[in-house]
């Protein structure tokens, strides 16, 4: 049996949806695949038990039923920073290698799901990623998310810091690289890791699907209610465009951005008529301003949700902006094309051999 840690160079970077494509493409090919998240900071209840939503929804992704408490023997809700601000952490290694033990009986493959940053999440209780795997004795994947560049000094240091614990970083995936990098990492970034004794398993490119969100979803996230067409709130947007400009402006940015929630103050009922014609698929209103009927009924017989929000038109956008970057994978269609994005541009059998099964 060996132990596959996928850890990240930041939050968000794509960690749950590399352990589920992994995860699915080892189940298919033959082998018994395990699964479990040591520290989990995303507290939530299955099966009458608390647990971390992540590995509850990877688990399910991977057609697993095991106890919470051992997927997620540190769970981090607030009582436990509490006390581990207060008090040494004592005993959570040896509770995440019993639990790691236990799970990993009659596997061939266990996936072990990083929390937050590999380096530093976890490290005022000493259940840092690095800390993880050298107790587990796993073997170490990064991913690294674009983000208006890539984390090779951080990739470099990880590499440093597990040689030091004889532990092995297997290589890393940069995920979500933008078009504009692309030549940069296949021709300066991957080329340079490679000397340095980092293998690239994959450049797996921005896909814009992948940052959509449903917009019951960007509802909640905003802190805004529903006032029309709520029978389409599954609807997935991509992203974003905000409606400040004159029409004919709007109109032309609009027109190359069919798939982008429209963000507008509420008071803007020409900008909000041109993108219902325009069939966008959500209208995000700001300042807590209502649209007037002939606007509210367009967007009833056209079936575009509308959201109002309290804040401002700027406020609003830089919260999108947080929100797109910490959207979390949850709806099955995206797992799906997620799974096919990553079967795609990452090595999944030079990954395999150099895991050893």
């Amino acid at each position: 049996m060996v132990g596959l840690y996928i850890g990240s160079t930041a939050q968000f970077a794509g960690k749950n949806l590399m352990a589920m494509a992994l995860g699915l493409k080892l189940q298919k090919e033959g082998l018994n695949v395990g699964y479990m998240k040591p520290v989990g900071a995303m507290p939530g209840l299955g099966k009458g038990k608390e647990g971390d939503e992540d590995a509850f929804f990877v688990q399910d992704v991977l057609g697993l039923a095991q106890d919470p408490e051992l997927v997620t023997p540190v769970l981090v809700t607030r009582d436990f920073k509490i006390k581990a601000f207060r008090t040494p952490c004592q005993g959570l290694l040896d509770k995440i290698v019993s639990s790691y033990g236990e799970l990993s009986k009659g596997k061939d493959v266990m996936i072990i799901g990083g929390s937050g940053s590999f380096l530093h999440a976890g490290r005022y209780c000493s259940v840092d990623g690095p800390s993880v795997v050298a107790a587990l004795g796993a073997k170490t994947l990064l991913i690294d998310r674009y983000n208006k560049e890539l984390n090779y000094d951080y990739l470099l240091s990880a590499k440093d810091i597990l040689e030091s614990r004889d532990c092995e970083l297997l290589g890393a995936v940069l995920n979500d690289v933008h078009p504009s990098y692309m030549d940069e990492a296949k021709e300066l970034v991957e080329p340079s890791l490679r000397v340095r004794g980092i293998d690239v398993f994959g450049i797996v490119p921005h896909d814009p699907f992948m940052s959509g969100i449903k917009v019951s979803e960007l509802a909640e996230r905003l802190g805004g209610r529903i006032i029309t067409a709520p029978n389409k709130a599954d609807r997935l947007v991509d992203t974003f465009l905000i409606g400040t400009m004159q029409v004919e402006n709007f109109l032309t940015h609009f027109q190359r951005h069919k798939n982008a929630a429209v963000l507008v103050g509420g008071d803007r009922a020409d900008l909000q008529l041109v993108a219902l014609e325009g069939n966008c698929p959500c209208l995000v209103l700001t300042g807590n301003l209502y649209p007037n009927d002939i606007i509210m009924t367009r967007a009833e017989v056209l079936g575009v949700p509308m959201i109002v929000v309290r804040g401002d038109t700027f406020a609003t956008a830089k919260l999108m902006e947080t929100v797109q970057a910490t959207q979390k994978l949850r709806a099955q269609i995206k797992i799906n094309h997620g799974t096919q994005l990553i079967n795609a541009n990452v090595d999944v059998p030079a990954l395999r051999k150099k895991l050893g099964v």
